[in-house]
């Protein structure tokens, strides 16, 4: 993989990852609710840097879709939990193949990105995955 197509990859995770914290916050309790707009601002900002990213290698930049499909009911903030943790999951995978397919400062962007995905899975889930961002070792 490129590491154009790979930002391209990471820039549509990060717009799927925003509409699902639009979901992910209408559902909250008011007790984890600072903690799901925090998720989405940092969101906002990496896919701000991955437009600019994928411009800067040449390409266009994705556009959002106007919708995205959840991968399962969200009607509680127990589910609204587990969805934020697997938008995060999501997430991480895209940037481990930035990672891989990338080179200096962009690696490292990546790298970082891909950390702070796992972190903010393992506060939603309450534990930690072995190898976040690689889903064969999942």
């Amino acid at each position: 993989m490129t590491a154009l197509a790979a930002a391209q990859a990471a820039l549509a995770a990060e717009h799927a990852a925003l509409y699902g914290y639009g979901v992910v916050g209408g559902r909250l309790g008011e007790d984890r609710r600072a903690e799901a707009t925090a998720a989405h601002t940092a969101h906002r900002a990496r896919r701000d840097a991955l437009r600019r990213t994928v411009r800067d290698l040449g390409g266009d930049p994705v556009a959002a879709a106007p919708g995205y499909e959840l991968p399962f009911a969200v009607p509680d903030p127990a589910s609204a939990v587990r969805l934020a943790a697997v938008l995060e999951d999501r997430v991480a995978g895209v940037y481990a193949d930035l990672v891989r397919s990338a080179k200096g400062p962009l690696r490292r962007d990546a790298a970082a990105a891909l950390r702070e995905a796992a972190v903010r899975a393992a506060r939603w889930r309450g534990g930690v995955v072995t190898f976040p961002g690689l889903a064969e070792r999942a």
